[in-house]
This record gives C-alpha cells, structure tokens and sequence, in this order.
C-alpha cells in the first residue's frame, strides 16, 4: 500500500515538473504569438478537458506501439511501463497547466514590455527577469491543478499502464481493484489518503500562490 502511495506521488512530481517544462513556453507562445493556426494549437492542448480518457488511452496505446516512430526513438514499447504513465499523464494534464499560465501571460501589460526595451534587454532576458516572475501566480495554479489532476486520474492510467505493482498501479487503480474486489476498507483507507493528499497539496499551493501575489509589486 506505502508502494502505491510513493509510486503515485513519484507519477504526479515527475508529470508535473514536465509539464512545467514544455507547459511554460507553450503557454508563452499561445498568449504572444499572432501566428494564425495558435487557436488550432490551443484546442489541441485544451481536447483531454471534454475527450473522455480511455478515447485518449486508446490513441496512445497505437501512438506507443511496438511499430511506431515514438518507439523506434525510445527503443522500447511504452505502454505498461511508468515512462508510458508520464507521456499519458502530461498529455492529459497539459490543459491545466497551460491555460492557466496563458491566461497570466496574456493579462501582462505592455507597459513592462516597454520598460524592459526601454532598458536595452534582450527578449529572453525580459522573459526570464520580467514575464516569469509576474506570471508566477499562475505558473503555480498550473503546477497546482497538474499535480492534483494527475494523482486523481485514472481512465488514461487503466488504458495505457494496467495494474502492474511498483510500476503502473496507482491510487485509483487500487483503490478501483479494492472495490471490485469488495475489500471496502482498504479502499476507505486508500481514498481517505487520496483525499487528504489532494486536500494537502491544494492547500499548501494557496498558501505559496498568495505570498508570490502578496510580494509582486
């Protein structure tokens, strides 16, 4: 049971901390860019928001089959494996870590654009010195929302990771297993856990978000 929690918070740190990766320059292009397909692109990333998740898992399952180009890079199949559990689980958090910091990025002003060309910096200098520190309210709220939607997923884990024990079962699963299986105490306790975690990490982000907010001018 401690293996499934660990492997389920080690599933969330991990999907999140690429999210935010590939998350913040994304959010960054949709909310700058005047290209005219970003509205396509920005539909794309929102589709897990209404895409039921086992249409999704079945889309990855061929994407990462033993044929296909993603697993001729990696050299090996994907699916049931907690490298597949991470593609998954970004894929189906990116809404709610991009929108979130999209919408921070877009309600900046000009004025700082201004003052930053005004002092001769270069564009990535404004980026990382100016754009990151204002947008950190909502670089958190991202951070906070793919966090917690990760640990609560679980159509997409089923399709693409099953139940294997150390490498693919998390909480959900478990917790889905218990009931199946009538053991209704052990899934008390692991959505007990599950609730406190979620309540937990939530919590904690509102607490670091209204600091940022409280300390930016």
């Amino acid at each position: 049971m401690i293996e499934t929690i660990v492997l389920t918070l080690q599933l969330a740190a991990v999907t999140t901390a690429v999210l935010l990766v590939v998350g913040i320059p994304l959010a960054w292009w949709l909310a700058r860019s005047k290209a005219w397909g970003k509205e396509i692109v920005a539909v794309l990333v929102s589709l897990p928001i209404v895409l039921p998740p086992t249409v999704l898992g079945f889309y990855l399952l061929i994407a990462m089959g033993p044929h296909s180009p993603l697993t001729a890079l990696v050299g090996h199949t994907l699916p049931f494996t907690f490298e597949g559990l991470v593609v998954g689980s970004t894929l189906y958090s990116l809404p709610f870590v991009v929108n979130p910091i999209r919408n921070a990025f877009e309600a900046m002003s000009e004025r700082h654009w201004e003052a930053a060309a005004t002092l001769r910096a270069r564009p990535l200098d404004a980026f990382f010195n100016v754009a990151l520190p204002l947008a950190s309210p909502g670089i958190l709220t991202g951070a906070i929302l793919g966090f917690a939607h990760t640990m609560g997923e679980f159509g997409v884990v089923l399709m693409i990771g099953g139940s294997i024990p150390g490498e693919t079962k998390v909480l959900s699963i478990a917790i889905f297993e218990f009931v199946e299986t009538l053991e209704w105490g052990k899934a008390h306790l692991l959505a007990g856990v599950m609730l406190l975690m979620s309540f937990a990490v939530i919590l904690a982000m509102r607490s670091i978000e209204s600091r940022f907010k409280s300390e930016l001018p």
